[in-house]
């Protein structure tokens, strides 16, 4: 009776230490997460450990009752279970190990081989032992009696755990620091449990295996996985401090996407954007749509494809850019920062609000200008503005300086008492009935302040009427350096602004036409030019993170189509092999740059996919010279290589060159 003491206790302390590890770990594997992994795995020996204990311990309870004829062929059973699932330890030790080292080498799979080979040799054996004796046997008084198979099986098993302590004595003489302790721990568990099976060989009614069992598990856990814990606590203790000084900092598996994050940012986390999932560039697609400022939309979505991100990393340990989020209705300047770390398989992603900064950033420059009076200023004012106000902020009493009367017949005193109250008396007798309500809001004195305390100004554009006609005003309050007055400066915009609205109408029409090919509707030679400028001075300025590529088109057979089938025709083929390149490079631009050649400008999305769309143009062209129907059009592509080019014009020479030999071979 005393037997089943050892085994129970083993049990009770295994699944003690052990109850973080299984709960939190759990038994699915997850492959492509080695830390994940590796846990399982271990859950997987200490679950093999547990079953082990409790069969020795139901055997030692039963066996004291043994001539009882009802309760042998249980005994029986778990004295095979006994040797199954002490061969199944040994399993579940040799793949923890494996995943523990993160070994997928020639040795480990030797390792994984052999054991394996010995439990399914040692489950032949069991079945055999029920017909032939040679493992264990029970004589007529159901007394259990150890054969020399069984002293075998367990000298295989000391080799193999022999085999395990050098190998990772091995793997341990290579590493460094906690990690070479924790291999030369699992080295002498392994060792620990060679021993127990030589003291199980020479004292076979004595639990000594499961003595060792426990002492190896007690090992792992407090040189292994404390050690293990501990460092993770360092890294998250690391990573929540550095969330001290970012908004928000992801860890993202390069692989699979999956990704978590660490933020202690209150403003940050009211985007109620994703903290952890699945796939970190396309959820960062999706939150972007409802927190960034919608004028850098685009911009910002240039930047989270992964082969982009990745593609921005080549050569460099992090590259970062700016935009801005939209916090509580504001937006804010964001600096986000992509990091690689050591070995290349994770991302480390890192966002900072920088507006402050930035904003700290231009009022140092504007504390460095040199002080000058307020008759300085008034007089610079003068120059700028019809009338300007100096008003009193806390009593509202007021200086005026006039330049210009814009007021016509209306007499404007040069001081006075109360600034507001005289503004709100006159602006119905100045200001266009319209624009009253608007005046009078803006010139409230806590509207003025709240503002100012905010924005550097305050300024409204407004209609006054003279000669009967309303006329383009604007009024422009700031605060004076000594944050006690106003400085209102008022100023007719009328000319400027009947220029602006002619020249804008203008300009827009002249673009518009200037940038169009008139024939097929695809932009024109000059976007084309001005484009290829735009390119040429980001890879000037180093700007070497923006890819692209161009492919450069040219319509086969245009002038037999001119000279058979007349002009018109021509025109007709020429606006068909625009709409061929329009619904392939559905996201590019396309440009007519001559007679018959075409140049599509490939980014984003099109970049991504170029390979694949090419292929897809070529193919339709082919099928269209099969049918003897459609057009034929020659292609090449290239790419921007930022190791070596430096001018747009070298990219378009190699796609210019590539479309050549393509006309060549479809012509042959």
């Amino acid at each position: 009776m005393i037997y089943f003491v050892a085994p129970a206790t083993m049990l009770i302390i295994n699944i003690i230490i052990n109850w973080e590890p299984l709960r939190k770990n759990g038994f699915h594997i997850n492959k492509q997460d080695k830390d994940k992994m590796v846990g399982v795995r271990y859950n997987y020996f200490i679950l093999s450990a547990c079953i082990y204990f409790a069969v020795d311990m139901t055997w030692g309870i039963l066996y004291d009752y043994k001539e009882n004829p009802v309760l042998f062929p249980i005994i029986y059973s778990l004295t095979v279970f006994y040797f199954l699932f002490m061969l199944l330890t040994m399993v579940a030790l040799a793949q923890y190990i494996v995943a523990f080292i993160d070994k997928s080498g020639r040795r480990s799979a030797l390792l994984i081989f052999g054991v394996w080979t010995m439990f399914l040799l040692g489950i032949i054996c069991l079945i055999l032992n029920r017909f032939y004796h040679f493992m264990f046997s029970y004589n007529d008084a159901h007394e259990y009696v150890e054969e020399s198979g069984r002293n075998i099986s367990f000298l295989l098993q000391i080799l193999f755990y022999t085999a395990i302590s050098i190998y990772m004595l091995i793997v341990a003489n290579k590493s460094k620091g906690n990690q070479k302790v924790r291999y030369k721990t699992v080295a002498v568990t392994s060792l620990v449990m060679g021993v127990f099976l030589v003291f199980q060989i020479l004292y076979a009614f004595l639990p000594f295996y499961a003595i060792g069992l426990m002492i190896g598990i007690c090992l792992i856990h407090s040189f292994v996985l404390s050690s293990v814990k501990k460092e993770k606590e360092i890294h998250d203790h690391i990573a929540l401090t550095m969330a001290e000084d970012y908004d928000a900092i992801f860890y993202i598996e390069i692989e699979s996407g999956e990704y978590l994050s660490f933020s202690k940012s209150q403003k940050y986390k009211s985007l109620n954007v994703s903290t952890d999932g699945k796939d970190f560039f396309k959820d960062n697609l999706k939150n972007l749509e409802g927190c960034v400022y919608p004028d850098d939309l685009e911009y910002a979505k240039s930047f989270y494809e992964k082969e982009t991100m990745l593609k921005n990393l080549e050569g460099k340990r992090s590259f970062s850019f700016k935009y801005r989020l939209v916090i509580n209705g504001e937006p804010r300047y964001f600096l986000f920062t992509a990091m690689l770390e050591k070995n290349k398989q994770y991302l480390i992603f890192y966002e900072k609000d920088i507006q402050d900064e930035l904003k700290a950033e231009i009022e140092q420059k504007e504390n460095q200008k040199k002080t000058i009076t307020f008759g300085q200023i008034a007089e610079s004012l003068a120059s700028n503005y019809d009338v300007i106000y100096y008003v009193d902020i806390v009593n509202s009493s007021y200086v005026s300086y006039v330049a210009n009367n814009i007021y016509g017949e209306l007499e404007i005193s040069k001081s006075g008492e109360d600034f507001f109250k005289e503004s709100y008396e006159n602006i119905p007798l100045v200001v266009c009935r319209q624009d009253c309500e608007l005046v009078i809001d803006f010139l409230d004195k806590d509207n003025m302040i709240s503002a100012l305390d905010i924005h550097k100004d305050y300024r409204l554009d407004y209609r006054v009427m003279r000669d009967d006609r309303p006329k383009y005003t604007r009024m422009v309050v700031r605060k004076a350096g000594d944050n006690r007055h106003f400085i209102i400066g008022v100023e007719d915009i009328d000319d400027e602004v009947k220029r602006e609205k002619q020249q804008l109408k203008e300009l827009k029409t002249e673009r518009e036409l200037a940038r169009r090919d008139e024939l097929t509707g695809v932009k024109n030679k000059t976007a084309y030019r001005e484009l290829e400028q735009s390119a040429q001075g980001n890879i000037d300025n180093g700007m070497d993170y923006l890819t692209f590529a161009l492919v450069v088109c040219d319509t086969n057979n245009l002038k037999l189509i001119n000279d058979t089938q007349g002009h018109a025709a021509g025109d007709e083929y020429i606006k068909a092999s625009a709409r061929l390149l329009c619904d392939i490079f559905v996201h590019s631009p396309v440009f007519r740059v001559g007679g018959d050649e075409f140049v599509v400008f490939l980014r984003g999305s099109d970049y991504s996919s170029r390979h694949e769309l090419m292929d897809k143009l070529r193919s339709q062209v082919l099928d269209n010279k099969k049918m003897g129907a459609g057009v034929i059009l020659a292609s090449g592509m290239s790419e921007y290589k930022p190791e070596s080019d430096s001018f747009v014009s070298d990219i378009f020479e190699r796609a210019d060159k590539e479309m050549y030999e393509n006309k060549q071979s479809l012509k042959s």
